[in-house]
């Protein structure tokens, strides 16, 4: 799946190619200046996507893992709206620090993640306060990014496509910036497999186990919101991939960690490239933003597992 939608995206676009052709620029045989625009704009968006759709899946399954909450989601708690106001406030009222949106967008998720955890905490987590608090905060958050909107209306319009959420014009600088904090993620996910899994059958039990929970679930709390705050400083607001992408995971390999965590950052990544692929060409040569696009299909799905849940 991942190899097709590679080969899919580069082929597709403004300027459609061959099989041929396209194996010919792969290959290092088409130096033309379309064989440039290949490797130099629609592969490092690629590559980008798939980037911010592992980490964006990983904070999503880290999430629903700790607080044990299905529902549980960057997006829906919170967490992306407040990486995405650190980085407006940056990119509008700091333009000249631009290289700061990753560590920005990360305190804002971190600051978010701690508002909702406190709000939601009483003598324990309560996955319907939870989802409330999220909400609370993300409302918050964005009504301070519309402040922004309307005191800043000449720097706003830079970043309207950016708040829509979508990788157009996205280079090697955007892949150099997000891989280390993507490799972090795959290590830290990798070091914590124990306490997840632990996490996931209770405090009681892992507290028995020799697990401090808190101190763990604490830890698992900031590699969420490392993973969610960059890949919102290259993708903008992007919702709902760490929602569903942990859910079909399941239903492949199970709710072992081990296997969990791979496949649902592969599938993320692999989500991420084929809705950015069908953004680009369903109204070509315009482009539906990709958050817009992820709306449509996570706001159905997010429906359905609420309506699940209440049911239990």
């Amino acid at each position: 799946l991942l190899i097709a939608g590679v080969l899919l995206s580069m082929k597709l676009g403004a300027v459609p190619l061959t099989w041929g052709e396209l194996y010919q620029i792969i290959t290092g045989g088409d130096t033309s200046k379309i064989g440039q625009i290949i490797m130099t704009i629609r592969l490092p968006r690629v590559v980008v996507g798939f980037l911010a759709g592992m980490n964006l899946a990983l904070a999503g399954v880290i999430l629903q893992g700790i607080l044990r909450n299905p529902l549980a989601d960057p997006g829906i708690i919170g967490i992306t709206s407040g990486g995405a106001l650190a980085a407006m406030i940056i990119m509008i009222l700091m333009p000249t620090y631009v290289m700061l949106v990753p560590i920005g967008a990360f305190v804002g998720a971190l600051v978010a993640s701690f508002l909702v955890y406190g709000i939601s905490w009483q003598g324990g987590l309560n996955p319907l306060r939870l989802i409330l608090a999220g909400v609370a905060v993300a409302a918050f958050f964005g009504g301070f990014n519309t402040i922004l909107s309307v005191f800043y209306p000449d720097r706003v319009q830079g970043t309207v496509s950016w708040m829509a959420g979508g990788f157009v014009g996205r280079s090697w600088d955007d892949v150099m910036m997000i891989w280390p904090y993507t490799a972090i993620g795959i290590i830290g996910s990798m070091i914590s497999i124990r306490w997840l899994t632990l996490l996931s059958l209770g405090d009681d039990t892992a507290r028995t186990l020799g697990v401090h929970v808190e101190r763990c679930r604490l830890s698992l709390l900031v590699l969420a919101s490392l993973s969610a705050a960059s890949a919102v400083s290259v993708s903008g607001m992007l919702g709902f991939v760490g929602l569903i992408v942990p859910h079909v995971a399941r239903l492949i390999v199970g709710v072992d960690y081990r296997y969990l965590i791979p496949t649902s950052m592969v599938f993320g990544g692999i989500l991420i490239v084929y809705a950015d692929t069908l953004a680009r060409m369903m109204i070509a040569p315009g482009e539906i933003p990709v958050g817009v696009l992820m709306s449509f299909l996570g706001a159905p799905f997010f429906l359905y597992l609420l309506k699940g849940v209440g049911r239990r």
